[in-house]
C-alpha cells in the first residue's frame, strides 16, 4: 500500500489500516460540512431523540411529556368518535385529525386541500376525499392553505404558516391582537406553546367533542384520568386536556428512523453517495440549512418566497384571493413587512405526498429544488420587496439537482411512521376515516 495512504489512514482514524477500511471521502466531506454549520460544532446537533426519550424532546411549558398523555393523545388522533359536531349528520363521525395529517402521506393531506367534515373517500393515502353532495363549499371543513406535517412538531414554537399561535417567542409583543380579528388566538392568553394554543382551537374549528358519550359511551374516561389525575374532576375532561394529550402525541412523532438520522449516529452506508453528495449541497452551495434548521430542519423564522396560493389550484374550495391565509405572517401581524412570509416548515418525510408549498403548487420534490435554484417568484401578486433575501438562483447543475433531490426523497424518509398508528380506536370506528366509502376502501369491511 502506498505510503501516503498509511499516513491518511494515521491522521484520519488514528490507527493503520487496509485500503478496503479507508474512510469515504465524501463521509469525511460531509462530517466536515455539518461541523461547520453546527451550532454547537458537531453532529450531535442534528440528531433526533428517541420518540419515548421525553426529557429530550421539546416539551409544552405547561404540558410536561408522559406515556400516558401520548397513549391518550394517539387514541384521540384518529378517533372518528370524537366527530359529533358536523354540520349534517352524514358528516358525524366520519373523520378524525388523520383525515387530513395522514400518517402514509407523511402525516399531511393526501390531495392538494384536505377536507375533513363534509368530505368522503380515502383511496390510497387519502387522495380520493371529494366534497359530499349535500355540503355546500362554505359548509366543509377545509383549509385555505395546505396543513404543514405534523412530524418533528414537537420542535415548533409558534405553529401555522403564519405562527399565530403560542404567547412565547415570535408572538412575544403580539399580545394585542390575541383573539381580536382572528377570535381563534384568544387561546394564546392561556400561556401556551403554539402546539397546545392551537389543539384547543383546532378541536373546537374542526368540530370535535369530548363528552360523556366520547368518555363513557366510548370509553375514554379512564384513560383521561390516568394522564391527568393531577388535574381537578371537573377539569380533567376538557378541551384543554384533550389538547394536551394530542399536543404530547404530536411532540412523540420524530423521524429518527430516517437514513439520514442512521448516518448521523454512524452507519456511513445508510444513505448513497449520491444522497450524501446531495447532504453537502443542502448544508453548503444550495443554502438550504439556513433556513431548515437543527435536527427538525425547520425554524421559527418567516420568508417570502413568491409561490402561488391555493387560491390558483382549479377546484379549490372555499378560499380565494383575498383569503387571509395568503398573507401568511402579515394576516396575524398586520404589519405590511410580514406579508407574503410564511414559517419554515420542517422536510422529513416531503417525499410521502406530492404537494408542496403553502398552497401546492409544486408536485415533486424535484420540481420544488428546481425552484430555488430558479430563484424567480411565480405569483404576481407577491411585491419582490417581500421576497426573502435567501431566495434567488443557485447555479446548481443537473446533476447537483439531482443529488439533492435523491437527498430530500430518500435521506429524509423514515420508512416506519406506521409505528405512532393504534390498531384500533375505542369506538371500533374505522380510522382515519368513517364515513361508507372510505370503510370500503380502508377495508373495514
Amino acid at each position: 500500500m502506498n505510503k501516503w495512504i498509511w499516513i491518511l489512514c494515521l491522521v484520519l482514524i488514528g490507527q493503520s489500516c487496509s485500503e478496503d477500511s479507508l474512510p469515504n471521502p465524501l463521509d469525511v466531506k460531509l462530517q466536515k460540512t455539518l461541523r461547520s454549520v453546527s451550532p454547537t460544532g458537531d453532529m450531535e446537533h442534528f440528531i433526533l431523540p428517541a420518540s419515548n426519550d421525553y426529557a429530550s424532546i421539546p416539551n409544552g411549558r405547561k404540558n410536561p411529556l408522559t406515556e400516558e398523555k401520548v397513549e391518550l393523545g394517539k387514541m384521540l388522533f384518529f378517533e372518528t368518535g370524537l366527530a359529533r359536531d358536523a354540520v349534517y349528520s352524514n358528516g358525524a363521525g366520519t373523520y378524525s385529525c388523520a383525515t387530513c395529517h395522514v400518517p402514509s402521506a407523511g402525516y399531511m393531506p393526501g390531495r392538494e386541500q384536505g377536507i375533513a367534515d363534509g368530505g368522503f373517500g380515502f383511496g390510497l393515502n387519502g387522495e380520493s376525499r371529494e366534497q359530499m353532495s349535500n355540503y355546500k363549499a362554505n359548509e366543509l371543513d377545509v383549509q385555505g392553505a395546505r396543513p404543514i406535517s405534523v412530524l418533528n412538531v414537537a420542535y415548533v414554537t409558534n405553529t401555522t404558516w403564519s405562527g399565530k399561535f403560542g404567547a412565547f417567542d415570535a408572538n412575544v409583543g403580539t399580545e394585542y391582537l390575541w383573539g381580536l380579528d382572528d377570535p381563534t388566538t384568544v387561546t394564546n392568553h392561556l400561556g401556551l406553546d403554539g402546539l397546545e394554543a392551537q389543539n384547543i382551537e383546532g378541536l373546537i374549528v374542526h368540530r370535535m367533542v369530548v363528552d360523556e358519550y366520547v368518555l363513557d359511551t366510548l370509553g375514554y374516561r379512564q384513560m383521561f384520568d390516568d394522564a391527568f389525575g393531577d388535574f381537578a374532576e371537573d377539569e380533567r375532561y376538557s378541551l384543554l386536556t384533550s389538547s394536551f394529550a394530542i399536543s404530547a402525541y404530536l411532540r412523540s412523532l420524530i423521524t429518527n428512523e430516517a437514513p439520514f438520522q442512521d448516518w448521523l449516529k454512524g452507519d456511513n452506508d445508510a444513505i448513497s453517495e449520491s444522497e450524501k453528495r446531495g447532504a453537502v449541497l443542502f448544508y453548503s452551495k444550495a443554502g438550504c440549512y439556513r433556513c431548515h434548521q437543527g435536527p427538525a430542519m425547520s425554524a421559527n423564522e418567516f420568508h417570502g418566497i413568491g409561490v402561488n396560493d391555493l387560491c390558483d389550484l382549479p377546484g379549490a374550495l372555499a378560499t380565494g384571493i383575498h383569503d387571509i391565509r395568503n398573507m401568511g405572517r402579515g394576516g396575524f401581524t398586520l404589519q405590511e413587512e410580514d406579508l407574503f412570509k410564511f414559517k419554515v416548515p420542517g422536510i422529513y418525510n416531503m417525499a410521502d405526498s406530492p404537494f408542496y408549498f403553502h398552497g401546492s403548487s409544486k408536485n415533486s420534490l424535484r420540481e420544488v429544488v428546481e425552484y430555488f435554484n430558479d430563484g424567480l417568484p411565480e405569483n404576481p401578486r407577491v411585491p419582490q420587496e417581500q421576497i426573502s433575501s435567501f431566495f434567488h438562483p443557485l447555479n446548481l447543475s443537473e446533476g447537483e439537482i439531482d443529488d439533492l433531490t435523491e437527498f430530500l426523497e430518500r435521506s429524509l424518509r423514515d420508512p416506519n411512521l406506521e409505528r405512532y398508528v393504534p390498531e384500533q380506536v375505542l369506538s371500533n370506528n374505522c380510522f382515519p376515516n368513517n364515513d361508507p366509502i372510505s370503510r370500503k376502501e380502508l377495508g373495514c369491511e
